[in-house]
């Protein structure tokens, strides 16, 4: 039985993903469409997003600048405004992402479908490049992408992982190392545990992927690293996406490509 959502509308089940990131955002904000976007509008770029009071903007954006692996800043969209008219003219910032978090003083307080009532004029939202966009570059190399077929998120702990075909490794660095503004080539390769991670099978975000034989993980930088520090400043308000929710943009991936 369908069940309506917070928006009053009914979730829909999609026969295929949509191509189209205008028809993405539209099904987001009508409610219609309350899903992780990997695989959505292939070859467009996806975004993070964070939303802070002007007050603390310049620090976060300071902080974006120095960590660019990371937090590959893409567009700033002025205090109070919700057009990001750089990368998706037209678009509403409060309603065109399917599930957003609200955190107050640093805990977690809220995830809901529209951030309209959490509006104010002071807030500046932050689009930071997201991996997704470079997958379908990767899908195009031959590069197989479990988490999409096993209709899973990546796995954001500062890092986000993909099973990844040990002939297939060189391949993957050179797709996305083309993507700077996306987060570029992957930052490790291989054993967890040397890069802190104790348990793979127990990520702080997403969903575990089942490895098969000669396949490696491999990390990238992620665009929840901002999150987690701006979490530990302990902000009175801070809205953000949803592991796995993104923003659908306008922009194609070869326009974030640096060849």
């Amino acid at each position: 039985m369908q069940q309506l959502n917070q928006r009053g509308a009914r979730h829909m089940t999609l026969t295929a993903l949509p191509t189209d990131p205008a028809e993405v955002r539209e099904l987001i904000r009508d409610g219609r469409l309350v899903q992780p976007t990997a695989g959505f509008a292939p070859g467009r770029v996806q975004a993070n997003l964070a939303i802070l009071p002007r007050d603390l903007a310049f620090d976060f954006l300071l902080f974006c600048q120095r960590n660019p692996k990371p937090c590959p800043l893409l567009e700033v969209i002025e205090p109070g405004e919700v057009e990001p008219s750089e990368f998706a003219p037209g678009a509403d910032i409060r309603s065109d992402i399917a599930l957003y978090r609200i955190y107050e003083h640093g805990e977690m307080t809220a995830e809901v479908e529209d951030i309209s009532e959490y509006w104010r004029d002071d807030l500046v939202s932050f689009l930071l490049g997201c991996s997704f966009s470079f997958e379908t570059a990767m899908s195009r190399a031959g590069i197989p992408l479990k988490h999409i077929d096993q209709e899973k998120r990546t796995w954001p702990m500062v890092v986000s992982m993909r099973a990844i075909k040990r002939e297939q490794i060189v391949k993957a660095v050179q797709v996305t190392s083309r993507f700077p503004a996306t987060h570029g080539a992957p930052i490790h390769i291989g054993n967890p545990e040397a890069i802190g991670i104790t348990d793979i099978y127990q990520p702080d975000f997403g969903e575990p992927t089942d490895f098969e034989d000669g396949e490696v993980p491999v990390f990238w930088a992620c665009g929840v690293t901002p999150q987690a520090a701006a979490m530990q400043s302990r902000p009175p308000l801070m809205i953000t996406h949803a592991p796995g929710h993104m923003f659908v943009t306008d922009k194609s991936d070869e326009d974030m490509s640096a060849l």
